[in-house]
């Protein structure tokens, strides 16, 4: 992988410079992406003209800088923390150890300095149990006691309890952490079987209610409040019809504006943490209030649980399979009169926790990246990893917390991608993907090439409008360069470098920085 920066004068202005000028500008780049040895994405930001030769392809990537065709959140990444108690286990491996909401070392330098590094980074609480977990508010007729395993349960474990005590403990982590909350809440409370096999009735809030007045009463800060966990269409292990669904999520609504009167920013209101069903989310959306729902979340888990995980990672046109569902959610969006914006919830590519040395190597940076992408491409706000610790998927390992290459894919996308989504056109061999936004910390563009093929060169000219490319003539002559590699060009290898050089958290627990090189503009990107 390769990120390259630049800052520009004339390029991607601010925000309130482009509403006076009415255009952003662009720039131009030769590259050749190196087949074997490179493997990953390239990343760039302002204009650029470098050249280099004999290329066994030639593409070329034109970046529209007249307009942006989205916008995303400023914290567009996310990461999950899920319920799994270690007793979860996945073809007779268990990979949640202590990773859970309950049992996770908040003490942690490492979790602390990770989370920290993105300020801020959202993370969205939930998971597949968190319709089973009541929150321990008070009642002393209620037993709190934790998940117990239970294979005749739904999800094989019982129901599960949230103590305040630790819900302060998690608090006081996020405030120190400088994290973003959303957290899911449990939609079952009240419901009973429907002939259809659904479930039905109004949603019983009380217990919900009574953890969101908790929290307020407490000061602590919440982003969002996620009604449910996979129950839209034909839900995973129950589902509940959309009618009903938004009736609920008018009641959330309704409690939010009731707990928090007077706050002048109110927490967001979401759901409903599925999978895409079109239908489904048409009769949601189309439901409930204009102004009760405030994002709209769906989950990806797109790759199945095959041993071809590595094949369909790297194959473009099963990548391109995602983006009927993002074309969709956009276009109900639009015409359903609300507005309500659509965020990836959960993501974790491959299901049932991953796999180990796929989902938690370097070839998952290929995937990761590319959805990020063309997630970004179709208006998505926020997009939220399936996990940030736990399962085979996790940003950071399971027993140690440090970073997963994927970590670093996230960080550096956070701190090198703006908000304002560019078109970006490529014309050239499928085996590379291209995606453009205006930089994040400059006045630049930033550009992400993925080469998804290990067995050929590619000659890459990147260029932009003939407006923007007026301003190439007195723009800075240099970039920056971040690449990263696998150690020893293994793309299972859990180990990334940058500029050759071995990531890894020190002795104290720091996250290592990530310094680029520079280059002159001129210079060949090699």
């Amino acid at each position: 992988m390769l990120f390259i920066c630049l800052e520009p004068r004339f390029v991607c202005l601010s925000a309130e410079r482009r509403r006076r000028r009415g255009e952003m500008g662009g720039g131009a780049l030769l590259a050749q992406l190196l087949g074997l040895c490179f493997w990953g994405s390239l990343w760039l930001a302002g204009p650029v003209a470098a050249y280099s030769g004999g290329g066994l392809g030639k593409a070329t990537v034109v970046v529209d800088g007249a307009a942006a065709i989205a916008v995303t959140d400023e914290d567009f990444v996310c990461a999950t923390l899920d319920w799994w108690p270690p007793e979860k286990c996945d073809y007779g491996t268990c990979s949640w150890g202590l990773a859970s909401m309950l049992n996770l070392n908040l003490s942690n330098p490492i979790l602390l300095n990770a989370v920290k590094a993105f300020s801020p980074l959202k993370l969205r609480l939930g998971g597949s149990l968190q319709d089973k977990v009541t929150y321990n508010t008070g009642n002393p007729r209620q037993p709190c006691v934790p998940f117990l395993k239970n294979t005749s349960e739904m999800f094989g474990f019982s129901q599960g309890c949230l103590p305040m005590s630790r819900w302060d403990e998690l608090n006081e982590f996020f405030d120190k952490a400088g994290a973003l909350i959303i957290f899911g809440l449990n939609a079952l409370d009240g419901r009973v079987p429907e002939s259809d096999g659904s479930l039905g009735g109004p949603w019983n809030y009380t217990n919900a209610a009574s953890l969101i007045r908790y929290t307020v009463d407490k000061g602590y800060t919440i982003h969002g409040w996620e009604l449910g966990n996979e129950l839209s269409g034909s839900g995973v292990g129950a589902r509940i019809g959309a009618d009903q669904y938004a009736a609920d999520v008018i009641t959330l609504k309704s409690i939010i504006n009731d707990i928090y009167q007077g706050f002048p920013v109110k927490p967001l209101v979401l759901a409903p943490g599925g999978f895409f069903d079109a239908g489904w989310f048409t009769e949601l959306v189309n439901k409930a209030k204009p102004n009760s729902l405030d994002v709209i979340t769906h989950h990806i888990y797109n790759l199945g649980v095959d041993q071809h995980l590595v094949e369909k990672i790297l194959d473009p046109t099963y990548l391109d399979g995602e983006a009927a569902t993002f074309i969709s959610l956009q276009g109900i969006l639009r015409s359903g009169g609300t507005s309500a914006t659509a965020w990836v919830g959960e993501a974790g590519g491959a299901y049932n926790s991953g796999h180990h040395l796929v989902t938690d190597s370097f070839a998952f940076s290929f995937w990761y990246l590319d959805q990020l992408g063309m997630s970004s491409t179709y208006d998505t706000k926020t997009y939220c990893r399936q996990s940030l610790v736990g399962g085979n998927y996790g940003l950071l390992n399971t027993t140690t917390f440090h970073p997963n290459p994927d970590y670093y894919s996230a960080l550096l996308w956070h701190r090198l991608m703006g908000k304002h989504v560019l078109r970006t056109n490529f014309t050239g061999s499928r085996m590379t993907r291209a995606y453009s936004h205006c930089a994040k910390e400059s006045r630049g563009i930033t550009l992400l090439l993925i080469n998804l093929s290990g067995n050929t060169t590619a000659e890459v000219f990147v260029t932009t409008t003939k407006t923007a490319y007026s301003a190439l003539k007195t723009a800075e002559s240099t970039r920056e360069e971040y690449h990263l590699t696998a150690k020893d060009g293994d793309i299972h290898s859990q180990t990334m470098l940058l500029n050759g050089h071995v990531l890894a958290v020190d002795s104290d627990g720091h996250i290592p920085e990530l310094e680029p090189v520079k280059v002159a503009a001129s210079e060949p990107i090699t």
